[in-house]
């Protein structure tokens, strides 16, 4: 009879503790790809992309203990990652745990923070070169994440602040949050 007392007690608070989150996370909201069409990326690299930002997320959030400023960063690398590649298995199990309110394990990344920033300035560069709206999006966000994770990077540094000064702020939102709703037609279910 003890021990059947004692196991209720340790799965009710085994339960409690799931319950509660050690941090709140406002994960991206996200619907349909900002980058659909004319982005001069191959899906493959889509996806190796989104591995890298949501992998540098998660590990960003665990070595800062789930800070306010690392939770924002990783927002933004999420929403990114998700207008890459929608079903990117390291962003949709981060996104999960986040929500819970799990720091998540470190995961080992092919690239430092130095190689990721230097990687994303010169694929910014071959983006820009590209041209087109979606491709000049992406070398935006690419370079002021590079920024973000390498300051000390001079070309990084000047690259970003030059796009500040030409292109103003960069708008996290289109990455981020759902678009004002519109109209939508309804899903259907069956073959028509």
């Amino acid at each position: 009879m003890f021990g059947q007392v004692y196991l209720s007690v340790l799965i009710s608070f085994g339960l409690m503790a799931q319950e509660a989150p050690s941090f709140r996370f406002e994960a991206p909201s996200f619907r349909e790809s900002v980058f659909k069409e004319g982005l001069g990326l191959l899906d493959r690299e889509r996806d190796e992309y989104a591995t890298t930002l949501a992998s540098f997320a998660g590990n960003h959030v665990a070595e800062n203990e789930a800070s306010e400023l690392s939770l924002a960063l990783a927002r933004r690398l999420l929403g990114l990652s998700f207008h890459l590649s929608s079903r990117n298995r390291r962003a949709v199990v981060l996104k999960h745990q986040l929500e819970k309110g799990i720091v998540p394990k470190k995961v080992e990344t092919p690239y430092s923070a130095k190689a990721m920033a230097a990687l994303f300035l010169t694929r910014a560069q071959v983006l820009i070169e590209q041209k087109g709206e979606k491709n000049l999006l992406l070398a935006r966000a690419l370079v002021e994440i590079a920024a973000t994770v390498d300051p000390l990077n001079e070309d990084v540094v000047y690259a970003f602040e030059m796009q500040q000064i030409d292109l103003g702020p960069l708008n996290w939102e289109c990455f981020t949050s759902l678009p004002a709703a519109k109209e939508q037609e309804p899903v259907r279910l069956e073959c028509e």
